[in-house]
C-alpha cells in the first residue's frame, strides 16, 4: 500500500502540545520499558518507514530513554522497499511493510523471527490482531496501525452519500470529479468488489472484467492518484476519491464539510505491521524499538499525530473519546463484515494483474 501521513492533529481534543505539557506537568513518564539493548550492539538503529508516519517526538523520546540513535530512512510504497531488500537486507533494522507484503518477504526470507520475551509491550495488543493469516502466531510481525480503504467525499458536492463503488467506477455523477488510487492492486480489488468478487480473487476473467470496468470509466477519472487523494479532495479539484481512512479523517479533522463511507460492497482492510529483517545489524536495539512503541504513552503520541487505527489497547485507552467513538476511523462490524484483507495472490496472479494495470494505463 502506498499512503501518504499527514500532520494532523486530534479529532477535536486536546492537543499533541497541551498532553506533552500536561505529561510534564503531572511528571508522567513518557516510557515503561525495560531495557533489552545488548552490550555488544553500537547504540544504533536504522528504521525504514513510510513519510511522516510516526509521532513528532517519538524517535528522540527513544533515543532520550535508551541512548539508541534511530536514522529513519523513507520509501513511497513496500514495492520499493522489497526491491531494495530483494538482493539482501540494505542495512534496516525494523521495516514497515503492509499485510500482503509479509506474506511476500516471509516467503522470500526476507525477515527473522521476533523473539516475543523481548518485546513485553505485546501484552497491549489487542488479542484479535494476535494471529493473522499472513502471520499466523506473529512469528514475524507485529501490528502497527490498520484501517479501511473507502470513499472521502465533499458532503456539499454530493447529491447523497456515495455509498457504492459505482460512484467512482460505473457513473457519470462525478465525471471529471473522481479519482482513484493508483496502486494496482488497490484499484482492480475495489473494482472486483464492486462487481461481487473478491478483492482476492485469482479468476483471470473476473479480474478482466475489473480492468475493463476501469477502462471504459477512465475518461471520466480526474486522477490516478498515488495516495493524494485527499489533497485533491481539500483543494476542490475532486468531489469523491478513493482513499485511506486516516488520510480522510486527518482531513475531516480540519474540514467539517468532508465525509468518509466505506461502499456497501465492501472495502479493503490493510494493516502496516513493524518487523525485522533478516540479518539485522542490531536485533536487540530492533526489539528494543518495537517494544517502545507499544508503550502505552509513546503509542498514543504516534497515534495522535497520524490519526490511524491503533492496534494497541493501551495507547488507545489514552486517547480522547472522539478518537474512541470516530466510525471513519474504527468501521462499524457489519462494515468489516463485507470488507476483506488483501493477501499475497502469488507470482503468478501479481504478473496478471500488473499486465491488467498496464493495459488500463494506456488506455
Amino acid at each position: 500500500m502506498n499512503r501518504k501521513r499527514g500532520m494532523a492533529g486530534l479529532l477535536g481534543a486536546l492537543s499533541r502540545r497541551q498532553f506533552m505539557t500536561g505529561a510534564a506537568a503531572v511528571g508522567l513518564s513518557i516510557t515503561a520499558m525495560p531495557k533489552f539493548v545488548s552490550a555488544a550492539e553500537e547504540k544504533k538503529l536504522t528504521f525504514a518507514n513510510w513519510d511522516t508516519y510516526i509521532g513528532e517526538t517519538t524517535l528522540d523520546d527513544f533515543k532520550a530513554e535508551t541512548g539508541i540513535e534511530v536514522t529513519m530512512d523513507l520509501f513511497a510504497d513496500v514495492s520499493e522497499l522489497f526491491a531494495k531488500m530483494r538482493g539482501g537486507n540494505p542495512g534496516y533494522d525494523v521495516i514497515v511493510p503492509s499485510n500482503d507484503w509479509v506474506q511476500r518477504m516471509i516467503q522470500a526470507g526476507m525477515l527473522q523471527e521476533l523473539d516475543h520475551s523481548k518485546i513485553p509491550n505485546i501484552k497491549n495488543i489487542y488479542p484479535r490482531f494476535m494471529d493473522e493469516p499472513f502471520d499466523p502466531g506473529r512469528k514475524y510481525s507485529l501490528p502497527y496501525m490498520w484501517g479501511t480503504v473507502g470513499i472521502g467525499y465533499r458532503k456539499s458536492k454530493v447529491s447523497a452519500v456515495p455509498d457504492s463503488w459505482g460512484a467512482l467506477y460505473d457513473s457519470d455523477e462525478y465525471a471529471g470529479r473522481s479519482a482513484l488510487l493508483s496502486d494496482c492492486g488497490t484499484m482492480i480489488g475495489c473494482a472486483l468488489k464492486y462487481l461481487g468478487y473478491s478483492l482476492n480473487s485469482t479468476d483471470k476473467a473476473e479480474n478482466e472484467a475489473a480492468a475493463e470496468l476501469i477502462i471504459k470509466q477512465k475518461g471520466k477519472i480526474k486522477a490516478f492518484a498515488e495516495d493524494n487523494g485527499q489533497d485533491l479532495l481539500a483543494a476542490g479539484e475532486v468531489d469523491v476519491t478513493m482513499e485511506y481512512s486516516g488520510d480522510i479523517a486527518q482531513l475531516m479533522s480540519e474540514d467539517d464539510d468532508i465525509g468518509y463511507v466505506v461502499p456497501k460492497e465492501g472495502g479493503i482492510i490493510w494493516e502496516d505491521v513493524l518487523a525485522i529483517p533478516a540479518s539485522a545489524p542490531h536485533p536487540e536495539n530492533a526489539h528494543a524499538f518495537i517494544n517502545y512503541i507499544h508503550s502505552p504513552e509513546p503509542n498514543q503520541l504516534i497515534t495522535d499525530y497520524i490519526q490511524f487505527a491503533t492496534p494497541n489497547k493501551a495507547g488507545f485507552d489514552l486517547m480522547p473519546e472522539e478518537y474512541q467513538t470516530s466510525e471513519v476511523t474504527f468501521p462499524p462490524e457489519d462494515v468489516v463484515a463485507v470488507s476483506e484483507v488483501a493477501s499475497y495472490l502469488g507470482e503468478e496472479v501479481t504478473q496478471m494483474r500488473e499486465a491488467l494495470c498496464t493495459k488500463i494505463n494506456a488506455a
